[in-house]
């Protein structure tokens, strides 16, 4: 598919000033402040939204809009259930999404949420470049409180395409249907850095081939261009003219992957939603590759 029939993933912090200055008429806009942290970074994204967020954005809560009766973190909700989360968020089949996180890096989790949306048949999503970082580092304005929309209808159905599931990652093992990527760590993929969850050791699905989210951005947290893009994928040895998969820790910056070959012109790359912590507790111990401790039991 070419690049001009893919739906704009970027926006730059500029061109969304101008819109939030210019709400054009016609353009149904829809900002909204995906972050998220691992537990162990101690940081509350909520309450860091209320002290300061991008004018008009919302709080979008991953682990809330999430299947809650799974035992792994923030899977997939039902397409009912998403429609009715982001419809109390104002956003409309009409609108224009535009989706940011506040974390150091520039971009971590609001990716999740861009291919939330398109996973859910919203093609009319896009992230800002940068994030929250870029947006300040260029002065623009911020603001704080709770952000008060009319909610809105929104419509929703699965794409199945865009998912993948524990049984699909493991015939892969056998059928070779598709590359899988991690977005981990290099340590966590190799086994020697901890897990940032209790109980899950480090490792990496057999065949699966490291590229580090982080690799996806800049120094100063902006997307590489789709050429940088390319020639990391072709480093790797990963064809972007074949099926491809992208898993991490918990199917958050998986979706850097997906979002790296959607700016290459390839938007049909899949997560493994329920990702490593899913993979370490169902797999067998020796699907489970290891310079560290592996799995025993």
């Amino acid at each position: 598919m070419s690049q001009q029939l893919l739906y704009r993933a970027l926006v730059s912090a500029k061109w969304l000033s101008d819109a939030i200055k210019s709400q054009q008429a016609g353009l149904a806009l829809r900002i909204v402040d995906a972050s998220w942290y691992l537990p162990k970074m101690k940081r509350d994204p909520k309450r860091e939204f209320e002290e300061r967020h991008i004018p008009g954005a919302v709080f979008f809560d991953i682990d809330q809009c999430s299947d809650r009766t799974s035992p792994y973190d923030h899977m997939l909700p039902k397409a009912n259930d998403f429609a009715e989360y982001v419809g109390k968020l104002g956003v409309g089949n009409d609108s224009h999404v535009v989706v940011y996180d506040g974390s150091d890096q520039g971009l971590f989790s609001a990716p999740r949420v861009w291919w939330m949306f398109r996973v859910f048949g919203h093609e009319a999503v896009s992230l800002l470049d940068g994030g929250l970082k870029n947006w300040q580092r260029e002065g623009n304005a911020l603001t704080s409180g709770k952000t008060q929309v009319a909610p809105s209808e929104f419509h929703a159905s699965l794409d199945k395409s865009l998912v993948k599931t524990y049984e699909d990652v493991l015939d892969n093992l056998d059928s070779h249907q598709f590359q899988l990527v991690d977005a981990r760590a290099a340590g966590r993929f190799r086994g020697v850095e901890p897990e940032p969850r209790d109980g899950i050791e480090p490792g990496h699905v057999p065949g699966s081939t490291s590229i580090p989210f982080t690799d996806f951005l800049t120094e100063s947290g902006l997307e590489k261009t789709p050429e940088q893009i390319r020639a990391l994928f072709q480093e790797k040895k990963v064809d972007l003219l074949k099926p491809l998969v992208a898993t991490c820790g918990s199917g958050v910056t998986a979706c850097h992957v997906a979002l790296g070959a959607y700016l290459c012109g390839k938007p049909d790359v899949a997560v493994y939603d329920g990702a490593w912590v899913e993979w370490y507790m169902r797999a067998q111990p020796e699907n489970i590759i290891s310079e560290g401790k592996g799995k025993t039991v």
